[in-house]
């Protein structure tokens, strides 16, 4: 009798450009269109971090919107079609939108360690058909290691 324990998990994969990255799926809240409404859309201010682009109201709260693009793919990043809302266990908010390219789908995978030269943001790998897709560490990346 083998004594592996298997330690899979769920995840939520969402698209940014032709790639894809995965979160945690007990930090997502929810996924919701970019424009549902005129009191929903994004508010954006000039004055903001590189990352801290804006906020948007979703379900009564102000939460701020993360545009991790630049960091992930780039500044040709294709349009941002809906929020990926999380739950955050940092931060002066609790809630974050991060807008991603398009639709996003669950997996139920194991998380293999980081290996070879990648960010300090990526947490972990996960091998999907032939797909090696970054696991984040959403802390990490809006840390002030991160720089654009």
């Amino acid at each position: 009798m083998s004594s592996f324990l298997s330690t899979r998990e769920t995840f939520v994969l969402f698209p940014m450009g032709k790639k894809r990255f995965a979160l945690p799926a007990t930090q997502v809240s929810e996924l919701a269109r970019s424009q549902r409404s005129p009191q929903e859309q994004a508010q954006w201010f000039p004055h903001t971090t590189p990352l801290i682009t804006g906020v948007v109201l979703r379900r009564n709260q102000i939460v701020p919107v993360a545009d991790l693009a630049p960091v992930l793919i780039g500044p040709d990043a294709p349009e941002r079609k809906f929020y990926l809302v999380i739950d955050r266990a940092h931060g002066k908010s609790r809630r974050m939108a991060i807008p991603v390219t398009g639709e996003c789908e669950l997996a139920d995978s194991e998380q293999l360690p980081v290996t070879g030269n990648l960010p300090s943001y990526v947490c972990g790998l996960l091998s999907l058909k032939e797909e090696i897709v970054e696991v984040l560490d959403v802390e990490r990346l809006m840390s002030s290691e991160v720089r654009l």
